[in-house]
C-alpha cells in the first residue's frame, strides 16, 4: 500500500521534509500504526513523531485518531496543535 504523507509547520521544520510518498508494510493499517512506523526509523523521527508529544494527525483532511483504518492512496498529515490569539 502506498500513502501520501504531509508534515506541516514545527513538524515539517524539525523534519526537514514537508511531503514523502510512503510505500507501507501489509500489516500497517491505521494512522497510529503510520506514526509508529516512522517513528522507527530513529533520530529526529523519533523525537518529532514520539508518542507523548502534542501532535495532530488528519486522514484525508479530516482530523483523525490513531485507531483510523487507512486505505491505498490516502494522505496522513502530521502537524502541532495551533493556537490562535
Amino acid at each position: 500500500m502506498k500513502i501520501q504523507l504531509k508534515f506541516f509547520a514545527s513538524v515539517r521544520e524539525k523534519l526537514g521534509i514537508s511531503e514523502e510518498l510512503l510505500a507501507l508494510p501489509e500489516q500497517i493499517k491505521t494512522v497510529g500504526e503510520v506514526r509508529e512506523f516512522l517513528i522507527a526509523r530513529g533520530g529526529v523521527w523519533a523525537e518529532v513523531l514520539a508518542e507523548g508529544r502534542a501532535l495532530r494527525m488528519a486522514y484525508n483532511l479530516q482530523m483523525t485518531t490513531a485507531e483510523t483504518a487507512i486505505e491505498d492512496g490516502a494522505e496522513v498529515a502530521f502537524f502541532p496543535p495551533v493556537t490562535g490569539g
